[in-house]
């Protein structure tokens, strides 16, 4: 959009959808989007050809009428003299405020749906549906339905048993990579933990150069999710299908029909992530503990934004700790409201710090893993590193679900091009793949700036630098920041060796006529 701007259009008998348009224009105006909010005959509806998104909050009364103040609207926008693309530039949703017990639920809003869709409108997602017969007013996106037996064997073993997916690996098909070795390679007296981890693609399909990604879904530790299912009341080994309660939404792509509770709770939902506001207000809504639902309305609201940002965001409090620390809330909150309540484990990137023509039907990488404290107790930690490091392939088969995508770095293909390469810490992880595949094309003029705090303690790959500049194949330029009273970086090392790197850059240092390139990951 040229310009960020929102139109909240509603008709209201009651004023309840009123009520909630105003409440999307706030919203709106809190996200820095412009954001008008009108009843319907009160709009020029002549104008909407020039409105490029479009929100439609309306209530159906009596036998499926619409409200009186959209009556001129509604009359106006089923002319059949309107032309089949008069908004196709508009991006619309329309949300509908009914009761069930009526024969006509929403009928207005379904109705209007596809009438904006005949007029080319563009719908950003299925017609919405509220309902004043739910507890909540809002039901759920899915049903959960419990199967009374175990199926003894099904999709969901199918589903972690499948390596040999159909066209490369993507997250919607993962390849179940076996892991070969997960070594640490910082010293044990060394504050942070990083690992040098390598997993066999052997007829994955998978292909990658230097300065490729790859995505690993992670999952919640065994005790995290134990947790959970308590303080819910779930059981884990029981399964379910799920079912989405309106036409036109699809169920979660990579989760299994029938699906374990635990498979749920370890692999999808996000209970270690920090949770938004959004979560509390939801929180609010299911909660039968009059105090307990007093404070979450509380972190839910404008007005108690700090306290929730000192509660939960600046101590970095994951979902499942606000949920032990609400037990009357989390103990009644039903299970078809879990989607909605947590959000989906996302893959994490990480560069891939080797090549495939140093290391056939291989493929690794360098995990920092992450831990810090917060004024809470337990430390913080990252879920995708910790889970990575947790496994070990020595005690049995471990499998880990990744796919590969292109990188932002790129390498220059003209031969005899030196490469300036600036990699402190674990982000020289994609310098090593890079080095690895010029060398293999016997390209030498590789320059790598590496920086660390202590030779001893986080010197990646010292022997293999040292072996390639032995060979001549490779210039390197290192610095140990806390080696010495005064601190050395790598922009120091760059300054002092300012001469030789200028020559790089402007070509005169090569024998070739071809422009250098320097790279630098961001």
């Amino acid at each position: 959009m040229p310009s960020a701007r929102l139109l909240v259009l509603f008709g209201s008998q009651t004023g309840t959808a009123q009520d909630v348009s105003e409440r999307l224009g706030r919203e709106a105006r809190r996200r820095q989007l412009s954001c008008r909010v009108e009843e319907l005959d009160s709009y020029p509806v002549v104008n909407l050809i020039n409105e490029p998104l479009v929100i439609f909050v309306c209530a159906t009364t009596g036998q499926g009428d619409p409200p009186d103040n959209m009556k001129s609207f509604w009359r106006f926008i089923f002319r059949r003299s309107l032309p089949s693309t008069a908004l196709r530039q508009m991006d619309f949703a329309v949300l509908g405020l009914g009761d069930s017990s009526y024969a006509k639920f929403n009928f207005v809003a379904k109705k209007l749906h596809r009438r904006l869709l005949q007029l080319g409108g563009s719908a950003l997602l299925p017609v919405c549906l509220g309902d004043d017969q739910h507890e909540l007013g809002w039901p759920s996106k899915f049903t959960l339905q419990f199967l009374k037996d175990t199926p003894s064997s099904g999709p969901e073993e199918l589903c972690a048993a499948g390596t040999d997916p159909q066209g490369p690996p993507s997250e919607l098909q993962p390849f179940l990579a076996p892991m070969v070795s997960n070594q640490r390679v910082t010293g044990p007296s060394h504050f942070q933990d990083v690992r040098l981890i390598e997993f066999d693609i052997s007829g994955s399909g998978i292909s990658f150069a230097a300065g490729d990604l790859v995505l690993i879904q992670p999952e919640n530790t065994a005790s995290h999710v134990q947790q959970f299912c308590q303080a819910l009341g779930l059981d884990p080994e029981q399964h379910f299908t799920l079912q989405p309660r309106e036409p036109g939404v699809t169920c979660p792509t990579r989760l299994p029909q029938p699906c374990s509770v635990r498979r749920l709770v370890s692999q999808y939902l996000d209970i270690a992530s920090v949770p938004r506001r959004s979560f509390f207000e939801l929180l609010a809504c299911l909660s039968p503990h009059e105090l307990e639902r007093e404070k979450l309305w509380e972190f839910g609201s404008a007005r108690g934004q700090e306290e929730l940002c000192e509660y939960c965001t600046r101590p970095r409090r994951t979902a499942l700790e606000v949920l032990c620390d609400f037990p009357h809330t989390a103990a009644a909150v039903p299970p078809d409201y879990l989607l909605d309540l947590l959000p989906l484990i996302r893959p994490r990137a990480f560069s891939i710090a080797s090549s495939l023509r140093a290391h056939p039907s291989r493929l690794q990488i360098l995990v920092a893993v992450v831990q810090y404290q917060t004024r809470l107790r337990e430390p913080r930690r990252g879920l995708c590193s910790s889970w990575l490091a947790s496994l070990d392939p020595a005690q049995g088969p471990v499998r880990v679900p990744l796919w590969v995508r292109s990188g932002g770095l790129t390498f220059p293909k003209t031969p005899d091009v030196p490469v300036i390469m600036v990699g402190p810490g674990t982000g020289v992880a994609p310098f090593r793949a890079a080095i690895q595949e010029r060398v293999a094309q016997g390209e030498t003029g590789n320059v790598l700036f590496f920086g660390c705090r202590r030779r001893d303690q986080d010197f990646y790959w010292e022997a293999e630098w040292e072996q390639l500049q032995a060979r001549g194949c490779l210039t390197l330029v290192t610095a140990f920041s806390r080696e010495q009273e005064q601190k050395v970086y790598v922009q120091h090392r760059l300054r002092a060796l300012g001469p030789l790197v200028w020559e790089l850059l402007d070509g005169r240092a090569t024998p070739s006529t071809c422009r250098p390139m320097c790279v630098t990951p961001c």
